[in-house]
């Protein structure tokens, strides 16, 4: 099956990034997982707007100055991380061995095109909420593994954002 993606210019994107078989190494491997963020931007130029990490996979909104080049960006932080990724990988089906992988990353990514101020917002709320959504912490603010706390500094968000209170207004967000 082939894939299409949009390539749209002075776009912002929302990319989720999933380990294989949903295994959960992220967290555990955190300084692994942002060596291989700052080893991308190396090679390519592109600013994270918004990044949640979960043990199982992370959101994160790009602004590359290459919109072309969002998947080689993709690329590069999955070959960094899977390249010094060495502890408890199981074994990856035949599909994975014979294209030379280890299984620490599905193949493919969930890519959404942004387009608009109220999309951008939307999309950032939901990558913030998504630790609660999921039941890792029951406020935004408790999850540390996310931009929020800096987008709290900025005033974009009040502190107890994604608390009881905001929960009805959060909740209809699911773009995976």
């Amino acid at each position: 099956m082939n894939y299409r993606r949009a390539f749209i210019s002075n776009s912002y994107v929302h990319l989720i990034i999933v380990a294989y078989d949903r295994r959960s190494l992220f967290i555990n491997n955190i300084e692994l997982l942002r060596c291989a963020f700052k080893n991308a931007k190396n090679f390519f130029n592109f600013e994270i707007v918004a990044i949640c990490v979960l043990p199982n996979h992370i959101h994160v909104i790009l602004n590359p100055e290459n919109i072309n080049e969002y998947p080689k960006i993709i690329t590069s932080i999955k070959y960094y991380f899977s390249k010094n990724y060495n502890v408890g990988v199981e074994t990856p089906t035949y599909g994975y061995i014979n294209k030379g992988e280890k299984g620490v990353f599905q193949r493919r990514f969930f890519e959404h095109t942004i387009m608009s101020e109220y999309d951008l917002n939307n999309q950032i709320d939901y990558i913030h909420y998504n630790p609660v959504k999921h039941g890792l912490v029951n406020n935004v603010k408790d999850w540390k593994y996310s931009s929020f706390h800096k987008f709290v500094k900025q005033g974009f968000y009040e502190n107890d954002w994604g608390s009881a209170k905001d929960i009805e207004n959060i909740k209809n967000l699911d773009f995976e």
